[in-house]
């Protein structure tokens, strides 16, 4: 059996946050995870799957743990802050 997708995005995409000072928001999180889709080329599950399946894996929209890293940071950034582009 492979690794799901949902796993997939949380290992390339996402690194701990040992202090939780800096963790990405509900709608932070779900950003990079379509950013990630879209450079993978994966049809991103909705709003509501996403959550389910974070829930799934004990992560929390209001305190997720979790920063972004990789390729998908880089891309999710770019397209939320164009005047850096």
């Amino acid at each position: 059996m492979g690794i799901s997708k949902i796993d997939r995005f949380l290992t390339e995409a996402t690194v701990p946050d040992q202090d939780g000072d800096s963790s990405l928001r509900k709608d932070q999180l779900y950003g990079l995870y379509t950013s990630w889709c879209m450079l993978n080329q994966f049809i991103p599950a909705t709003a509501g799957e996403f959550w389910s399946e974070m829930k799934a894996r004990r992560i929390r929209s209001s305190d997720s743990r979790l920063r972004m890293t990789g390729a998908a940071a880089a891309d999710y950034i770019l397209a939320t802050r164009p005047v850096l582009v």
